[in-house]
Formats: C-alpha cells, sequence, structure tokens
C-alpha cells in the first residue's frame, strides 16, 4: 500500500469546487427528467426514442469530473514515502569475542555465525555509509576505523579470535571514540553515527555498562544491542582455576537484561536472535533504520498522467455515445 501525502495540501480545497459542480450536475439532470415527463407523453417518447443511453449518458460527464479530482489533486503535489541511502552516517560494528562465543548452541558456533551474519550486514549497507569494526573480551580494541573500505572490514571479521572475560562497557567506549575520531566530512556536525553491539553475556571487567551509557547519551550516538545466542548454550574450559572440572560443560545462557538497558537508555534498539537465520534478520532491520532514510518522492506526474487520460476516456465516451465532445 502506497503511504500517500500531499506537499501543498491546502490546495485540495479546490475539490470543493468540483464537488460543486457534480452536485450542479445532478440537479440539473434531475430538472431535466422532471420537465421531460411533464411535458411529453411516454409513448410518444417511446416510440420516437425507443433505445434510450441510460447510465451511458452520465458516463461522460463523471469521467470528466474525475479527471478535474484527479487534475486538482496533481495541483496539490502529491508525494509517497521512499527509502533512499544515506549520504552520510558512520556504524561500528562491535562483536563480542569472549569464549563463551564459542558456545555451539547456535550452529556451527556463535562465533562463526556473528562473523558470517556481520559481514553480510556490512555487505548490504549502502557504499556511501562509514564502517568501522571493534573487538572486545576482556578489552576492546578498534580492529577498522570507520571507512568506506569494506574489504578491511570482512577481513578483520574473518580474523577475530577468541579471549577471556567480557567488557561491555570498554567496548561502547572505544566504538564512541573511533566514531568521534572519524574522518570530518568538512563540516562541524558530526554524520548520523550509530554502534551496534553483539554479545551473549553480560560485563565482567572494565568500566560499568551505566558509564558507558553516560558517554553515549552525552555523545548522542544511539547503541543497538543484540542478544545472540540461547540460554541452552555451553562450553568447555579447561582451567584449574575455575570451579569446573576437566572437561565438564560450563554453562553460558545468553544475558538480555543489560543488553536491553543499554539500547533503551541510549536511543538505540534492542534484539535478540537464537540462530544464524534471525541474527541475519535482525541485521538486515538495523541495516534499514541506519543506511537509509525515508524521504517524500512527489509523483505529481503519475496523477497529471491520470487526469489527462481520465479526460480523454470522457471525451471518447462522449464520441462513441452521442456524436459530440462534452
Amino acid at each position: 500500500m502506497i503511504d500517500l501525502s500531499f506537499l501543498s495540501p491546502l490546495r485540495l480545497w479546490l475539490l470543493v469546487v468540483v464537488l460543486a459542480l457534480a452536485v450542479v450536475y445532478v440537479a440539473i439532470q434531475r430538472r431535466r427528467e422532471a420537465y421531460a415527463l411533464r411535458f411529453s407523453s411516454s409513448e410518444l417518447f417511446d416510440s420516437v426514442a425507443p433505445e434510450r443511453p441510460g447510465f451511458r449518458r452520465h458516463l461522460p460527464a463523471g469521467a470528466f469530473l474525475l479527471a478535474l479530482a484527479t487534475l486538482v489533486a496533481a495541483f496539490a503535489q502529491p508525494a509517497r514515502q521512499v527509502q533512499v541511502p544515506r549520504e552520510r552516517a558512520t556504524v561500528v560494528v562491535a562483536i563480542d569475542v569472549s569464549l563463551s562465543m564459542q558456545a555451539n548452541d547456535v550452529e556451527p558456533d556463535r562465533l562463526q555465525a556473528a562473523q558470517v551474519a556481520a559481514k553480510r550486514f556490512i555487505e548490504e549497507l549502502p557504499p556511501t555509509l562509514n564502517v568501522g569494526v571493534v573487538a572486545f573480551a576482556g578489552t576492546a580494541s578498534v580492529l577498522v576505523p570507520p571507512t568506506d573500505e569494506r574489504v578491511a572490514a570482512y577481513t578483520a571479521i574473518d580474523n577475530l579470535k577468541l579471549a577471556e572475560s567480557t567488557a561491555i562497557g570498554e567496548a561502547i567506549f572505544t566504538s564512541i571514540d573511533a566514531l568521534l575520531n572519524a574522518p570530518s566530512d568538512g563540516t562541524n556536525e558530526l554524520p548520523p553515527a550509530r554502534i551496534v553491539l553483539l554479545s551473549d553475556g553480560q560485563t565482567t571487567v572494565g568500566r560499568p555498562d551505566a558509564e558507558a551509557v553516560v558517554a553515549a547519551q552525552q555523545a548522542e550516538i544511539p547503541v543497538s544491542t543484540i542478544a545472540f545466542g540461547t540460554t541452552r548454550g555451553t562450553i568447555v574450559y579447561d582451567d584449574p582455576r575455575t570451579e569446573f572440572e576437566e572437561n565438564e560443560p560450563i554453562p553460558v545462557p545468553v544475558e538480555e537484561d543489560n543488553l536491553r538497558t543499554i539500547a533503551d537508555n541510549t536511543g538505540g534498539a534492542f534484539f535478540t536472535a537464537s540462530s544464524l537465520d534471525e541474527l541475519e534478520a535482525v541485521y538486515a532491520d538495523i541495516g534499514s533504520a541506519i543506511g537509509y532514510e525515508t524521504v517524500d518522492r512527489e509523483i505529481t506526474d503519475w496523477f497529471v498522467g491520470g487526469g489527462l487520460g481520465v479526460l480523454a476516456l470522457s471525451a471518447v465516451f462522449s464520441l462513441l455515445w452521442f456524436q459530440r465532445l462534452p
């Protein structure tokens, strides 16, 4: 369904004139019918004109009024909403590489699925967008500063390595720094920017999430978060420092509450995904919001063409049935 609007809606008041013409036409037709019944014999009328045009005699006038209404709508500058690629925007993709990302509750495992989906996400963004990549575990680092060079981002994602701990707060701080230090486009205004952060856990080291949220709010950078994984995730982690015995599965259920809070408090969006297909769908949704903007595109020519077409149809009806133009 087309989302139709008018750039000059006040001009639609001219439709009142078209409505008035329709009322006048109906009144004249009724008056003519009453006059004909009053001053003529129905038997004589039937013998003189046995084939009456019936409803067809109203088609030329109806088509003419419809054409006028369509042309008035064209004069009001109709527009429909379309999505166009953003010319200025920057996004940083932050990916959790903590040890829990090796859980295979998502095939083939959380990290590999995240790598596939992240590359697909970047691939489908408009080429004019700058994209940066941040990886985080116990610390966070910028693997690729925001750039329109996609190959560097793909390579960085392919080479992600797992590490201990989870520092979501540090990931947000690092992503903000990357965005604020991105190359300027010659204006003093920061281009539209967003952080897309994927994780399966909650902060265990580094600065608290709450501090990172404040920093994102001050920078006016929304953080959209993706909680990736299921409640059934487990890993085998051989470390004598842990309470688990050798080769014993360690549960690593996905944590959602902290990621939801981050998104809600920074103006971002929160998503959950428990499979590669779901993650790709989430990234597609985010990409549509980040990479494209909805604008009103004028379609006056559609209405002008339609109005002229209906006007021509009115003339055809009149010539076909009455051998005259309306």
